[in-house]
């Protein structure tokens, strides 16, 4: 296969731009066996090319053997190059050869969707862009590999959860945590009962960055951006450099910092959303409630009059129908899972940051009674999903649960009441004016 693999590639990059991979065949229109030949990969459009689609997403997807990418797409046409570079290099490399034409550019995410080649999206936009580009995507039949948070409102969350569902299509909330082979374990002690009657867990996320010292004044916009269709369905405000992205940089990941945009109400809700989406789904997938929730919740958190104005500061209190109750808190990316006769916890990214009350939990084994949950890299699991037809681990329907616990959070925090939920109606009881946060205006003529 990977000798047919380099062949095909090698007549490709011959053919130029005469044999790109526009011309390919869908991969799910060709064999069901599941066997992957030079005609039957998984033709895979990356919609947004900012750092993380150059940290986490586009290297994966040009190593697979399963996967060729045939377009990228983006508002910022330097970053748009790029990616495309990045592409061509690495699939002339892989050919053996000094060049390779074949992965289209488009600025608009429509024309990827129209495109009859393209089997699987992933969006790597911000997050204010999540919920148009998924519903629009699973009604065009494209399977989708969806950043996290998925969305930025209940409303949101529960409109692509149900387009998947009404489209057939797979749909993977793309975060890794549930690769990683700690939060596994931690989750599989629990779920087996190791610890007893699990009573208590605590999650935890970095802060967000201190407010900007000001706010500067509305900017000329970088010739390679298209500002208007960035801002898409958020409400329309100048430009400036610090609400969105540096121009013509900023491609390099580095842990603790982010684009603007991360921390603006328009387009986010900062860690408490973004990274919580991270934390808060192994305290879902430790309590085995990854499709349903808590039913009450309380929350403080410090607002700012700042253009950075997602909170930093904050502290979520919830309680689950069992009577478990849950701690959410700025300070470090961490989940605590405290019981009857134990705890476990692990903090992410911190050597040594594995532990628990007895040392044999650490290394624990499931046997073959025991619930073992899966250990897969998320772009394995939804290339496999889109082959399979499966559900993947962590579903449009779960990873809008987990965004939910964080909105519902927000809405407490900035109401400053304690709410009652239910998780089946998703509908705060009795109570309008928090109901009314569910959902996000959105600007013409962009709709759900």
């Amino acid at each position: 296969m990977r000798t047919a693999r380099r062949e095909f590639l090698r007549h490709a990059v011959l053919g130029g731009a005469a044999a790109s991979f526009p011309n390919l065949i869908p991969a799910r229109v060709l064999g069901a066996d599941g066997a992957v030949t030079p005609n039957n990969r998984i033709n895979v459009a990356l919609i947004g090319t900012g750092r993380q689609v150059f940290y986490a997403n586009l290297p994966w997807f040009l190593w697979s053997e399963d996967v060729q990418v045939v377009a990228v797409c983006d508002v910022d046409s330097w970053r748009m190059e790029q990616a495309k570079k990045l592409v061509e290099e690495s699939y002339a490399k892989k050919a053996g050869l000094g060049r390779y034409k074949g992965c289209a550019t488009h600025r608009d995410f429509r024309e990827v969707l129209a495109r009859k080649d393209v089997d699987a999206v992933m969006i790597s936009t911000p997050d204010h862009w999540h919920a148009c580009m998924a519903i629009a995507a699973a009604k065009a039949g494209k399977d989708i590999a969806l950043e996290k948070p998925i969305s930025l409102s209940v409303e949101q969350g529960r409109a692509i959860a149900d387009a998947v569902t009404r489209h057939k299509v797979v749909c993977r909330t793309d975060t890794e945590v549930r690769s990683q082979q700690w939060f596994q374990q931690l989750c599989q002690v629990v779920r087996n009962r190791r610890i007893g009657e699990v009573k208590r867990v605590m999650v935890g996320v970095p802060k967000d960055p201190a407010p900007l010292a000001e706010t500067p004044g509305p900017m000329p916009v970088p010739p390679e951006l298209d500002y208007d269709l960035w801002q898409g369905p958020a409400p329309a405000r100048p430009y400036t450099l610090t609400r969105v992205h540096s121009p013509r940089s900023g491609l390099d990941y580095t842990a603790g910092t982010g684009p603007g945009w991360m921390h603006i109400s328009d387009y986010s809700l900062g860690t408490l959303l973004n990274w919580g989406t991270h934390t808060v789904d192994i305290a879902q997938w430790a309590l085995d409630t990854e499709r349903t929730g808590p039913v009450e919740v309380e929350g403080r958190a410090e607002f700012r009059d700042n253009l950075w104005d997602v909170p930093r500061n904050f502290e979520m209190r919830y309680r689950y129908a069992s009577g478990i109750e849950m701690l959410y808190v700025a300070d470090r990316p961490f989940v605590r899972v405290e019981g009857t006769e134990g705890w476990i916890e692990n903090t992410w990214f911190q050597s040594g940051g594995f532990k628990a009350s007895a040392p044999e939990l650490l290394k624990w084994k499931p046997g073959p009674n025991d619930i073992h949950l899966p250990c897969v890299s998320e772009k394995e699991d939804f290339i496999n999903c889109v082959r399979s037809r499966k559900d993947p681990i962590i579903t449009a329907e779960i990873g809008h649960r987990t965004a939910t616990i964080c909105q519902i959070g927000f809405i407490a925090a900035r109401l400053g009441q304690k709410l009652k939920w239910d998780p089946a109606a998703e509908k705060f009881t009795a109570n309008d004016e928090a109901n009314q946060l569910l959902s996000r205006p959105l600007r013409a003529p962009w709709t759900l």
